[in-house]
């Protein structure tokens, strides 16, 4: 197991009616901007939950935060913290409007030039604006996590951020919340949070049993309970379970001691700035390409996901690795998310190359967990993804 370092400063309260208890985690001066996403949470209920607990505070809201969070939305957003002294925020969302808080929490203490530098030049930030979340969609562990991902329409660009500073101080995680979610958002949380693990776990072995042993079981919850919840999204005990292992699955515990990939979700990311395909599904349209592509690297981690999460027991460990990425690509299919490009846009071709070309301007030379996937394998990557 490789050295490690853990700290994970946020309080959770998770259960029903835990928004209830919202008041008592904020600062009695504090001056709240609310941010949230395009409404929903007017017609499901949350909004009136959480005003009526910041009943006595001073608030300000801000609506209208995109499912990728965009750029130049935020900075109206930064306006209204610097124009209004803003001293909290309260991200009252999904994981969009969580990374959207975040980027807002470093940019209201940045002195920098630009907001901007802080995606484009990776900086960390070691304190923002404090928040906290009323969280209302599960997938990303943005509740969790010190990370973000933040998109700018107008280059066509998504870039991840993060630092010390961006932890929430706490998140309230109410199972209830599920009830209301379309099936398209349940569909990719589960695919977010499964390849979210796939990231920490699809390497090469370590000697980390117990996080090997961590990863699997997130990833077999996630595949118990995934029919229940999209066929009955109020079942409580299903949503409390899925709510849960889509925190777990990106709080940092899983990581801590092994090797990363992250590959697949720098791949993804550009095919969502440039086609505006959902997050989740594109991870699900490069994630199989890549396994197959990076097989042999990756073999003894495939073939061992194989036998614990999906019981094939059958089969040399090379029959039982390729066997493990096809299920991995039918549980998708059960979830009715695509897994080739050309199923999401007809404009798909030419593709591969630009990106390849994007992440040589960057200088991102030498991606996943051994730092040698150069962007002429994403390239190759892509194509086999169409």
């Amino acid at each position: 197991m490789l050295n490690f370092e853990l700290k994970n400063p946020t309080k959770i309260l998770f259960g029903k009616g835990q928004i209830d208890n919202l008041n008592k985690e904020l600062p009695k001066d504090a001056k709240i901007l609310m941010l949230y996403g395009g409404g929903s949470i007017k017609k499901n209920g949350i909004y009136e939950q959480v005003k009526n607990a910041l009943h006595g505070f001073e608030v300000v809201e801000f609506g209208g935060i995109p499912a990728n969070p965009e750029y130049e939305v935020l900075l109206q957003a930064l306006k209204v913290i610097k124009a209004e002294k803003i001293t909290y925020l309260l991200a009252v969302g999904g994981g969009s409007v969580i990374d959207g808080t975040k980027f807002l929490s470093a940019a209201a203490l940045y002195e920098g030039d630009s907001p901007w530098d802080i995606l484009i030049k990776s900086i960390k930030t070691e304190k923002g604006m404090p928040f906290g979340t009323v969280l209302t969609l599960p997938a990303t562990a943005s509740e969790m996590n010190s990370g973000a991902v933040i998109t700018r329409a107008e280059t066509q660009e998504k870039f991840a951020m993060g630092g010390p500073g961006l932890f929430p101080e706490f998140s309230i995680l109410d199972p209830q919340v599920v009830a209301s979610i379309p099936q398209r958002q349940l569909a990719n949380g589960i695919t977010d949070a499964f390849t979210h693990v796939l990231e920490q776990y699809m390497t090469y072995p370590v000697g980390g049993y117990l996080q090997d042993r961590f990863a699997e079981s997130i990833m077999q919850t996630l595949i118990e309970v995934a029919p229940r919840v999209i066929k009955n999204p109020a079942d409580y005990e299903a949503a409390a379970n899925f709510m849960w292992s889509c925190t777990m699955a990106l709080n940092g515990l899983i990581q801590k001691g092994v090797p990363g990939d992250w590959a697949v979700h720098m791949m993804g990311h550009e095919l969502t700035a440039l086609f505006g395909i959902d997050h989740a599904r594109t991870l699900a349209i490069v994630a199989p390409s890549h396994y197959r592509f990076n097989f042999e690297a990756k073999k003894e981690k495939l073939a061992q996901y194989g036998q614990r999460v999906w019981g094939i027991t059958e089969g040399t460990k090379d029959e039982i690795a390729k066997a493990a990425i096809v299920k991995t690509e039918e549980f998708f299919h059960s979830l009715d998310i695509k897994t080739t490009l050309s199923e999401y846009t007809p404009d798909f071709k030419g593709t591969a190359e630009k990106i390849a070309n994007r992440f040589t301007d960057r200088g991102w030379v030498g991606l996943g967990e051994h730092k040698n996937l150069s962007p002429a394998n994403v390239q190759e990557i892509i194509e086999m993804s169409y």
